[in-house]
């Protein structure tokens, strides 16, 4: 088992900046690829990055490349996600998730966090 907790979530205005943070704890954290997934009202969810166990291999979603950044720290078993230039269609709550494998499928993700909310005001 691993659990995830993510934080950093909250409101900003259109441009700004918010960093994202996932939490493991549990199964060797080092072990999952990690992925960062976000779903807006009435919508599915829907992939946003992905990094594989050692970092070297990361992947975005087309509206969100060039803007956000994913990253982790296995010494703190955590995963960050930098979020620049936000736009407003960014709001949705935002999961973490570990999954053996890098995936862009959230179907394919074992374990998931509870969600944090990303507001981008106009």
């Amino acid at each position: 088992q691993v659990q995830l907790v993510e934080s950093g979530g909250g409101l900003v205005q259109t441009g700004g900046s918010l960093r994202l943070s996932c939490v493991a704890s549990g199964r060797t954290f080092s072990s999952y690829a990690m992925g960062w997934f976000r779903q807006a009202p009435g919508k599915e969810r829907e992939f946003v990055a992905t990094i594989s166990w050692t970092g070297g291999r990361r992947n975005y979603a087309d509206s969100v490349k060039g803007r956000f950044t994913i990253s982790r720290d296995n010494a703190k078993n955590t995963m960050y996600l930098q979020m620049n230039s936000l736009k407003p269609e960014d709001t949705a709550v935002y999961y973490c998730a570990a999954n053996p494998s890098v995936s862009y499928r959230s179907n394919d993700y074992d374990y998931w966090g509870q969600g944090t909310q990303v507001t981008v005001s106009f």
